[in-house]
């Protein structure tokens, strides 16, 4: 089932945001995510706020209504419109996510932008993407999106190996993913991306270097590669504790991202992320920008998450909670917090480090500039970007990201 709402302070009932949330808006990029909570069938890996039919059967009414998830999502949008108040920033990025977006009619992920687009306006290069599975959409219901304006889709793919998949419950037809590629540039998508899962228990490295290979041959500009987390609760987790699949291991997950920084680098992509791939700049997501650079998004549907200006607040999780909610002219928001500036320099060194870019070194205290300085000695950040005053990972220092933050933070 899905993972649990953070603590934080109370919501107001309006969803109003303090005075200094919006001081200077003007200068940050906006950017909306849209949450679907739906999902045909719950993956065994998935902690994800999604629902099933079954799930919501008895527990949301018609409040939690598939048919009706596009109005109420857009109610939403309209309640962002006044807490934002005049704020004149056109919608930079707008990224649908699930849950499976494309279990809706194409006609209701185009109402869900229009609403924002009609509210806010959207820049003249903006980005809009929509997650999708493959099994879900066809050349016609992408030309429709294509048509209502999305220029970026984003295919589920996790593996080319079906007895990979199984371990994962997803249920792609073989070959797919790579044909709703070559879909969606016939429709007209100028960006797509590939999601790819390593590190599933019984995948061998063979079978993700066929993973890869199918993934570059098809075609997209852009790949996400993730290692998989076996989070508490799911089904495969039980799996595991039960001794039906082994354990993931770290060093297998080591070993299977350097194949992939390897044999993406020699298809042309470059990392621009730890977990993301592009063939161009072009090719970056943007939405996904706005979250690692500290930027504003407002984050729409149930147990979606938003900040505004250092203020950060998520929804009610639950389907009908949410639609009841705006049903009753209130926010759906379940808390917030107001983040320090210590909360906001820690997220920046935390967000920003992963990024090819990486963060400023005038962000470190004492002690981190002293973890930085080792760290470079021990080939964990780039000597040159170094000099420059910036701490860029290198190859090895992306593999022990996490462990090089928690030094730099101090």
């Amino acid at each position: 089932m899905p993972s649990a709402l953070p603590d934080g302070e109370p919501m107001p009932e309006d969803g109003a945001l303090p005075a200094s949330a919006l001081a200077g808006a003007a200068s940050r990029p906006l950017g909306f995510y849209l949450h679907v909570p739906y999902c045909a069938t719950r993956c065994g890996y998935c902690d994800f706020n999604t629902y099933t039919a079954t799930e919501l059967r008895g527990s949301g009414g018609v409040l939690a209504s598939r048919d009706n998830y596009a109005q109420t999502l857009a109610d939403e949008v309209r309640l962002a419109r006044k807490v934002l108040g005049d704020d004149p920033r056109p919608v930079r990025t707008v990224f649908v996510g699930g849950g499976t977006p494309t279990l809706l009619a194409a006609r209701d992920l185009v109402a869900m932008l229009a609403a924002v687009r009609d509210e806010f306006g959207l820049a003249d290069d903006a980005e809009i993407t929509t997650e999708a599975n493959p099994e879900s959409v066809d050349e016609a219901y992408l030309s429709e999106l294509r048509e209502g304006g999305f220029n970026r889709v984003s295919f589920g793919m996790q593996s080319a190996k079906q007895h990979v998949l199984k371990v994962l419950d997803r249920t792609h037809t073989p070959g797919r993913p790579e044909a709703c590629v070559a879909e969606a540039r016939a429709a007209g998508f100028e960006h797509v991306n590939l999601d790819l899962i390593y590190g599933t228990p019984g995948e061998t490295d063979d079978d993700w270097r066929a993973t890869l290979d199918a993934a570059i041959g098809a075609g997209p500009d852009h790949v996400s590669a993730y290692a998989l987390i076996v989070e508490e609760g799911t089904q495969l987790a039980r799996r595991i504790r039960r001794g039906e699949v082994p354990m993931t291991d770290d060093d297998v997950h080591a070993d299977r991202y350097l194949i992939a920084d390897e044999v993406l680098g020699n298809a042309g992509f470059s990392w621009y992320e730890v977990s993301n791939w592009a063939t161009s700049d072009s090719g970056r997501c943007l939405h996904n920008e706005l979250y690692w650079r500290g930027a504003d998004w407002w984050g729409a549907g149930p147990g979606a998450h938003s900040h505004v200006g250092g203020v950060r607040w998520w929804n009610v999780k639950h389907p009908g909670a949410y639609a009841g909610a705006l049903a009753g002219g209130g926010s759906p928001g379940a808390g917030r917090e107001v983040l320090s500036a210590e909360d906001r320099r820690v997220e920046r060194i935390l967000l920003e480090l992963r990024l090819r870019e990486g963060c400023p070194l005038s962000l470190l205290r004492e002690a981190g500039l002293a973890a930085s300085v080792r760290a470079r000695d021990e080939g964990l950040l780039e000597a040159g970007p170094y000099a420059e005053g910036r701490a860029v990972l290198t190859l090895r220092g992306r593999l022990l990201a996490d462990a090089v933050v928690r030094d730099l933070v101090d």
